[in-house]
């Protein structure tokens, strides 16, 4: 039975990275206008870094885990700038900093974690049906 526990403890930690890479997603959909921030400045993108997760066995070596998220990390790309010399944020030649979210970008991320996380809850579906008929060859 310790396999079985082990199965949904690994696409348990997949279904969480990818609720996560959601929430990140999300956030920068919603400030993908933001040209002012608290640290000043326009939002910078985020983006999710995701690290093979590895416990140590009994019998003395390593064995996969899962996966868990390292960081999130800013994104470098500059800032896209328009040319608006009435918007508040306007600098001395007249254009506004504007945050470095490409919307179709954050969209195909989406839906690429939308697949994973069902991809994992078909694993634990899976492992449960082949349970379940294990469990039946006996009757």
């Amino acid at each position: 039975m310790d396999g079985l526990f082990q199965v949904f403890d690994i696409a348990s930690t997949g279904m969480a990275a990818e609720r996560f890479r959601l929430n990140v997603i999300s956030q920068n959909l919603a400030n993908s206008d933001a040209t002012r921030t608290e640290e000043g400045g326009p939002y910078r993108r985020k983006a999710v870094v995701f690290q093979e997760a590895v416990n140590k066995s009994l019998k003395g070596g390593e064995e996969f885990a899962g996966v868990k998220i390292v960081s999130i990390e800013d994104d470098p790309s500059p800032f896209r700038l328009v040319y608006d010399p009435t918007h508040p944020d306007a600098n001395e030649e007249g254009y506004v900093s504007y945050p470095n979210v490409n919307v179709l970008r954050e969209m195909v991320d989406m839906i690429s974690a939308q697949r994973a996380y069902e991809m994992n809850a078909a694993v634990v579906n899976s492992a449960k049906s082949m349970y379940n008929a294990a469990l039946n060859i006996g009757r």
